[in-house]
């Protein structure tokens, strides 16, 4: 793996030491930042909104996403680590256990006093972070339909029910958009990590780089924007 390419990614800052560096790269900021936007979008779907559960909903997927579910690939590529030798196995792990565990104690909380039907999400989304990062089940979750899942349909769903306790025609509908969405995403991903990772045609490279800021940006452009016009009705 060429561990520059990952340090010259455009969501990399370009300050601060190495290690500062590198960590935020794990955090893959805008594409965690859709995943956490899907959530937020499935919450703005409810009739009433209660604050409080869209930060949880938030902060679940920023800490399960954004950092369990990254360093967990990062210790599950069987082929080439994302980001090469910059973390130990040892510190991929803690990443990965402290996040997951701050993320479902916030989870079981408003699992057991308001929203037992996010425990077949968090249920579901649990096992994604280990059937799809270390390639379980020989890989049969490790593939587009496993990352949209995962990605996009289920955290709209988390959102929904964490306001309503249940899953409505429009939320699915929704889940449906954020599916699409997130394949193309994927679809642009693959190739574009490839070219990065051997030097293949920079146009391409900057072409597919251009799709996914699109896709990314736009998608937690959307999410705001839905959060702003709740917040303002």
């Amino acid at each position: 793996m060429n561990e520059d390419s990952r340090l010259n990614e455009w969501f990399v800052p370009k300050f601060g030491s190495l290690r500062f560096r590198v960590f935020v790269g794990l955090l893959f900021l805008p594409y965690t930042g859709m995943c956490v936007s899907f959530a937020l979008i499935g919450s703005m779907l409810s009739a009433s909104i209660m604050w409080d559960r869209v930060a949880a909903i938030t902060l679940i997927y920023g800490l399960a996403l954004g950092i369990s579910a990254h360093a967990a690939d990062g210790l599950g590529s069987k082929k080439i680590k994302p980001w090469g030798s910059y973390f130990t196995t040892k510190q991929l792990w803690l990443l990965l256990i402290l996040s997951l565990a701050g993320a479902y104690s916030v989870g079981v909380y408003y699992i057991v006093f308001y929203v037992p039907m996010l425990s077949i999400l968090a249920v579901l989304e649990g096992f994604f972070v280990f059937a799809y990062n270390f390639e379980l089940f020989k890989g049969t979750f490790h593939n587009d339909l496993g990352f949209v899942i995962s990605w996009g349909v289920l955290p709209v769903l988390a959102g929904y029910v964490m306001q309503t306790n249940q899953i409505g025609t429009l939320a699915l509908a929704i889940s449906g958009v954020a599916a699409l969405v997130s394949y193309l995403h994927i679809r642009f991903s693959r190739p574009y990590k490839t070219l990065k990772r051997t030097g293949g045609n920079e146009s391409r490279v900057k072409r597919l780089e251009s799709y996914l800021k699109i896709i990314s940006l736009g998608t937690i452009s959307t999410g705001l924007l839905a959060v702003l016009f709740r917040l303002l009705i």
